[in-house]
């Protein structure tokens, strides 16, 4: 059985994991922090998005109306790599978690591309091969947008400094815009505000446990941080 920290059991012998999960969320919500914990937690193959391999990006926070559309086609390229590599290994037939949906490319494109960059960026999404999978269980992490740039605040990422509430606050809207309407898996929708993901043991078993019982439809997961 998987094990937690102090060594009691996570989940039971029996428990039916997804085999695919997906964690999404706006910066500083914790998706990165929570997918690492799960792929530790079962043993599985991880996916990440690897933000800080994009070169554009700290032009893009510095000046994000020239910035966007280099920064967007990278992101977009990087994940179409990465999925076609994941499909020559066949790894996909193995459990995996990943920290990004390939379907949010588009969502941040249409936060920060002008109207004619954006016609370019989906002509060439459009003629792109892109054979993601479904996820069994899409984990979505939302929080107010005060308490987002509080938290990219302190983690003090030096790129990251010129992000501000205006930017963080359309991300926001586009997330929730975009998961009000999303049905393709299973979701989990998580309120973040008051629960500790990264250091809070206790906050991570219960939401695990939570998520463990999930086999269709809709979820929303409201709970207060045992710090």
């Amino acid at each position: 059985m998987t094990q937690q920290a102090n060594n009691q059991p996570l989940v039971l012998e029996d428990t039916r994991l997804p085999g695919f999960i997906a964690v999404e969320g706006p910066i500083g919500v914790g998706k990165t922090t929570l997918a690492k914990r799960l792929a530790n937690s079962f043993n599985y193959e991880m996916l990440l998005e690897h933000a800080e391999d994009n070169p554009f990006l700290e032009r893009f926070y510095q000046d994000r109306r020239a910035g966007a559309l280099p920064t967007q086609l990278y992101f977009l390229f990087q994940r179409v790599k990465q999925i076609q590599e994941i499909r020559q290994g066949d790894m996909f037939q193995q459990v995996q978690v990943a920290d990004f949906l390939i379907e949010k490319d588009q969502l941040f494109a249409q936060v920060t591309l002008d109207d004619e960059e954006l016609k370019l960026y989906q002509a060439i999404y459009q003629q792109l091969t892109i054979d993601a999978p479904k996820p069994d269980l899409v984990i979505y992490l939302q929080a107010p947008t005060e308490v987002l740039l509080e938290r990219v605040q302190r983690r003090g990422i030096q790129s990251e400094k010129p992000i501000d509430a205006d930017y963080l606050g359309q991300l926001n809207d586009a997330y929730t815009q975009f998961f009000y309407y999303y049905d393709d898996a299973p979701l989990l929708i998580v309120n973040a505000t008051d629960i500790d993901l990264a250091n809070s043991e206790q906050d991570y078993q219960d939401l695990v446990k939570y998520m463990l019982n999930i086999k269709s439809g809709r979820h929303y997961y409201n709970a207060h941080s045992s710090f």
